[in-house]
C-alpha cells in the first residue's frame, strides 16, 4: 500500500473511525518511542546524557520545580 492510498483511505473514514485511528497512532508512536529509548539505554547510547545530568545535579546546576 502506498502513502497516497493510505491518505485516501483515511479521508474516507467516519469521524468516529478517524478519532479511533488518531488515538491508535498516538499510542503506537508512544510505544515505539519507549522501545527505542529502552534499546538506546541498553546499548549505552544514553550514558553520556545521564552522566551529564548527574554531574549537573552534583554541582547544583539543577533547580527543583
Amino acid at each position: 500500500m502506498t502513502m497516497t492510498e493510505i491518505e485516501n483511505a483515511i479521508r474516507q473514514l467516519s469521524a468516529e473511525d478517524f478519532s479511533s485511528l488518531t488515538f491508535w497512532i498516538s499510542e503506537y508512536r508512544n510505544e515505539k518511542w519507549d522501545r527505542e529509548i529502552e534499546e538506546d539505554y541498553k546499548a549505552g547510547k544514553l550514558n553520556r546524557l545521564i552522566d551529564s545530568a548527574l554531574a549537573d545535579i552534583d554541582s547544583g546546576n539543577v533547580k527543583a520545580v
